[in-house]
């Protein structure tokens, strides 16, 4: 069900047309999802474990193919130009970055050498400054830059996962479950940092998230996902105050359900 409202832009910077994903001949994970991200919007893909959004991310990315899954319709367009069937870090020089579900950073490299890691398709004096621009947003990753990242606390890690993400200078950021595992203090003050990511860089950013007050809280527009398919999508306010999504999603069983992951 659609909202009032549309996501403005003229050319959206990312655009999910009628995709369909199988995870081999029978097992459909997505079914003809329509999904649009403008030029430095921010957008939330909600919904409950096993609805697809892990899917839609890996499949965007251009890791779907790893998890055995295929596209079996509809297009993915970055740009306006297609990006489906491209390798993962082909679509990284492109301009997409990704924060992975889990953090995944890499435990026996310092903070530092991390956010290298993230940044290697830059030029050396470009990914200084960029490094720079990374450590302003996130002092607490100046403190620790020479520390193991294994040594960190999770709030930490996750900051580190997206300053890892950032430091490719991407266009669009797309953020896997980031409150997953966190403490509400610790998430809140991410959340807070994704705000400044926009204003700072001008990044566009797809939220891919189960606690659905904490995404309606920041994002522009929002999308609702069940079963593999798009039931609701609108302004972040709609969407909000829709009937489905207190019943679904933002009741107090809801979010005790989502707490718990």
């Amino acid at each position: 069900m659609a909202l009032n409202g549309t996501p403005a832009a003229d050319t959206p910077l990312l655009e999910v047309r009628t995709l369909s994903v199988a995870y081999g001949r029978k097992a459909v994970a997505l079914n003809a999802v329509n999904l649009t991200v403008p030029k430095a919007g921010v957008v939330a893909l909600l919904g409950a474990n096993g609805a697809g959004k892990t899917t839609l991310i890996r499949t965007v990315s251009g890791l779907i193919r790893l998890h055995n899954g295929a596209i079996t319709g509809g297009e993915v367009l970055l740009e306006g130009k297609s990006i489906a069937g491209l390798s993962a870090d082909r679509i990284v020089r492109l301009g997409m970055g990704q924060v992975p579900e889990g953090r995944l950073v890499f435990k026996n490299l310092t903070v530092e050498e991390n956010l290298q890691v993230g940044g290697a398709i830059l030029p050396r004096a470009t990914l200084a400054e960029r490094l720079d621009a990374v450590y302003d947003l996130f002092p607490r990753l100046a403190e620790r830059k020479d520390q193991a990242a294994g040594l960190m606390s999770g709030g930490e890690q996750q900051m580190l996962a997206l300053g890892r993400a950032l430091a490719a200078s991407p266009r669009v950021l797309l953020i896997d479950e980031l409150s997953l595992g966190l403490a509400p203090l610790i998430v809140g003050a991410i959340y807070q940092q994704l705000k400044k990511i926009r204003e700072h860089f001008g990044t566009a950013l797809l939220i891919v998230e189960q606690n659905a007050r904490l995404a309606l809280g920041i994002c522009d527009y929002a999308y609702v996902l069940e079963r593999g398919e798009i039931v609701l999508a609108g302004p972040a306010e709609l969407v909000a105050a829709s009937e489905r999504m207190h019943e679904s999603y933002l009741g107090a069983r809801a979010e005790r359900q989502a707490a718990a992951g």
